[in-house]
């Protein structure tokens, strides 16, 4: 059956794309006079002299005339380009749009072989498959393949409202399958894992069965990188790596690109549905996550002997083999705060957006929004978690905001029982197809900031790499000074620390969080 349709398509766009026959030169009866009969049956002695020319001029008159046109066009030997005796110019068949000279009878029968996912992208390409691809029918049959039952009944008369324009009727009339069919889908989908998302952890904050509805639902995540050419490279993720508060998706082998080459990176949700037969297959529904324009300036994380690292924001690792600027593999890093959501109940081309409403208010707190903050802060890579910490009743005067943030101290330097040592090396490790290597003094960190309702306020997951200490950051500790700042629009974290010869460590002697006081603002409608 799809040998049959794709010879059906082949064969109508060779009958599209065929010119219609050239009609036979008319042959002249030759005047009188001498010379050999030109190309298109003129003979040599025609349109020469006086007579002919003032013969021509009258036709051309005479023909501008009769066109009735009311705006007279004349021919003009010396401009090619121009139409004689003012007819239109006709455009060359490959620029005419094909789509438009079919019925619309055929393009339904086109539109009906797609998949839902597929006519919902078709529908952003024209005004013509916009309104083909909402149509009742076709996804009529679409929700009783689906579902295997007609549900919807329409409205009555009397419940429906009148709409006076002819244009509002056909908007509300068309595509109710269409939506039925998505709502329906939604519903379906989300009552199978969302009594698993229900259990809260305290600790986090955040579900705590995210990594196993992940899993269960056979989630993966796809990257589609778009060259400078327009090229387009779909790659399936390679490994990824669960943490508490985070994984870590790693892509490489197939990419062939070179770093400055690429123009966009998206990432998309994949669920795959179990194969049981090929005739029940069903296409992948693909939920976009993340779109990203690969424009400078690029931050540097650190490099090796043979890889190097640069970091696109939010959380984009590219590694880069030195020397030859080849992309050798991505990794990106996705916090648990709606991953499931993200990851399903997007489309192809609009990413899932969350209902964010504001937090209880109460009246007699002149200080609300500026304590009661609850921080779970993990330091990891993709193999080992480097620290992991959980602070409590974090807060902020009001005279203690600057520069439009709210500063929240974690660790104060001064407060030596605060201070904590970092297990092993603060390192990336990474694998391309054949080698495999790590990059020093680079990592990833998971944050996940709570407000005083226990309701994640802002969640991050993005690698971060270590910088030399402008000054000294604390006279306790006979070491070297560095520092690890991670900036956002949604908020900055600045950790302090301080390298120890003897114990070949670190000791993180500083950490503040900062989010600006706009989002405190909008989220507990206040005016600080």
């Amino acid at each position: 059956m799809a040998a049959g349709r794709g010879e059906f398509f082949r064969n109508l766009m060779e009958g599209l794309l065929r010119q219609p026959a050239k009609q036979a030169p008319e042959i002249r009866q030759p005047n009188r006079g001498r010379g050999r009969p030109r190309p298109g049956g003129r003979f040599a002695s025609q349109g020469r002299g006086f007579s002919g020319h003032r013969r021509n001029e009258r036709q051309n008159k005479v023909a501008t005339r009769s066109s009735g046109s009311g705006t007279e066009a004349s021919y003009h030997p010396s401009c090619p380009g121009q139409p004689k005796n003012g007819s239109q110019i006709k455009s060359p068949p490959w620029k005419l749009n094909l789509l438009e000279t079919l019925p619309s009878e055929i393009l339904l029968k086109i539109l009906s072989y797609l998949d839902p996912s597929s006519l919902f992208c078709v529908s952003h390409v024209s005004r013509l498959l916009h309104r083909l691809s909402n149509d009742d029918v076709l996804w009529q049959r679409i929700y009783v393949s689906e579902f295997g039952s007609r549900t919807w009944k329409p409205k009555t008369s009397d419940k429906c409202v009148v709409v006076e324009d002819t244009a509002e009727m056909e908007d509300c009339s068309a595509s109710r399958w269409k939506k039925l069919y998505f709502k329906s889908m939604a519903g379906h989908e989300m009552n199978k894992w969302r009594k698993d998302l229900r259990d809260i952890s305290p600790y986090t904050g955040l579900p705590r069965q995210t990594e196993w509805v992940l899993r269960n639902l056979n989630v993966s995540w796809e990257l589609t990188l778009c060259d400078c050419w327009g090229r387009e490279r779909m790659l399936e993720q390679r490994k990824a790596h669960f943490f508490e508060s985070s994984v870590i998706v790693h892509w490489s082998g197939g990419i062939d690109l070179k770093f400055h080459h690429i123009s966009t990176i998206q990432l998309h949700g994949v669920r795959k549905e179990p194969q049981r037969s090929h005739k029940t297959r069903k296409p992948k529904w693909r939920s976009l996550i993340l779109e990203l324009d690969t424009e400078p300036p690029y931050l540097y994380l650190g490099k090796d002997r043979l890889m190097k690292l640069m970091l696109l924001q939010p959380g984009v690792i590219v590694g880069i083999w030195r020397g030859k600027n080849q992309v050798a593999f991505i990794m990106i890093s996705l916090h648990f705060h709606k991953l499931v959501e993200k990851s399903l109940l997007g489309s192809p081309a609009c990413p899932y957006s969350e209902s964010v409403g504001l937090s209880r208010v109460v009246d007699s707190d002149p200080e609300l929004g500026l304590h009661g903050y609850t921080l779970h802060f993990v330091l990891h890579n993709t193999g080992t978690e480097i620290m992991s910490g959980h602070f409590q009743q974090l807060f902020c005067r009001k005279g203690q905001i600057r520069r439009g943030l709210v500063e929240l101290r974690v660790i104060r330097r001064t407060s030596l029982s605060q201070h904590r040592s970092l297990s092993g090396n603060i390192k990336l490790p990474w694998k391309g197809e054949e080698l495999e290597g790590a990059v020093e003094n680079c990592c990833i960190m998971s944050l996940t900031l709570l407000d005083e309702f226990q309701k994640p306020f802002w969640c991050v997951s993005t690698p971060i790499h270590i910088t030399m200490a402008k000054r000294t950051v604390s006279f306790d500790y006979s070491g070297h000074d560095f520092q690890m700042l991670y900036r956002n629009p949604d908020g900055e974290v600045k950790m302090l620390l301080v390298w120890l010869e003897e114990q070949k460590q670190f000791f993180l002697i500083g950490l503040t969080v900062c989010v600006p006081v706009a989002k405190v603002n909008k989220r507990f409608n206040r005016e600080y």
